[in-house]
């Protein structure tokens, strides 16, 4: 299936590692042209060289702290002033840290608030005007199962997130006469760094093995295991295609089955 993507210009937040950078490989497999964001360390120009030496496509890597209004911004415009244009802007920003309510203070309520809601809102903003010139678009935000299913120890995140949604249902009508679609997509557990981290730290808060957790975990999804990034960064990459013009406003689980809710 062609995808339509070859030469489109596909804005990626957080595409050094994990989902992102899987997501980045993807839309360069595909033929697009890439900007990643990472924070300023060894990790992005990494991530790029390999992308770049995988799929032989263009791809720049520019540094940018989202919980930044004006480095999520800059973002944006950089990517702008190197290539252009822009067709597809994929907003993630990884997820705030595991606490129970009573353990968040409003530094952390703020800091939630800017890494993954603001952050969206930023770099929607900044891209939107080029799209709605070119009567064609794609935003496609990464948030979590946790906006269908709340996860317990992720208050900070089940509350944030949800905002997202919000965000983007509202906004996916306000730009469907420019053939802007504005998707969300809902991962369940999923093997990254992250989500091993995440095992490593309730491991030690229960006092078992990490593996353990992880077994756990794969116990209450009915395909028995957690996801590969591949397989997300597919549907990430159908729904910032051509091929998926009529699709939006929508919220898409990708878990295994683990969300039991019907809608």
């Amino acid at each position: 299936m062609d995808l339509g993507l070859r030469g489109k210009v596909a804005f990626i937040a957080g595409g050094s590692q994990g989902l992102g950078r899987a997501v980045s490989m993807e839309m360069a497999r595909e033929g697009a042209k890439i900007a990643v964001c990472a924070l300023d360390n060894p990790e992005l120009p990494k991530a790029v060289e390999e992308i770049r030496a995988a799929t032989g496509a263009e791809i720049i890597g520019i540094p940018a702290d989202l919980t930044d209004s004006a480095q999520a911004s800059d973002f944006v415009r950089k990517g702008l002033e190197h290539y252009g244009t822009v067709d597809i802007m994929v907003t993630n920003a990884g997820g705030p840290p595991v606490k129970t309510f009573l353990e968040i203070d409003d530094e952390l309520w703020h800091y939630g608030f800017r890494l993954n809601l603001m952050s969206t809102i930023i770099m929607a903003r900044e891209v939107i005007p080029t799209m709605m010139k070119k009567r064609w678009g794609r935003i496609v935000n990464m948030t979590s199962i946790s906006v269908k299913q709340p996860l317990d120890g992720l208050i900070l995140s089940n509350t944030v997130r949800s905002g997202v949604i919000g965000l983007a249902k509202s906004l996916s009508n306000e730009l469907a006469p420019y053939n802007i679609t504005v998707n969300n997509v809902c991962p369940g557990y999923t093997m990254t760094e992250r989500v091993r981290s995440l095992s490593v730290t309730v491991a030690n808060a229960e006092g078992v093995r990490p593996e353990d957790i992880i077994k756990r975990w794969e116990a209450t999804i009915p395909m028995g295991r957690l996801g590969k990034p591949e397989e997300f960064a597919a549907l990430v990459t159908f729904l910032a295609s051509e091929r998926a013009g009529y699709i939006t406003g929508a919220s898409v689980q990708i878990d295994g089955g683990f969300f039991k809710g019907v809608a």
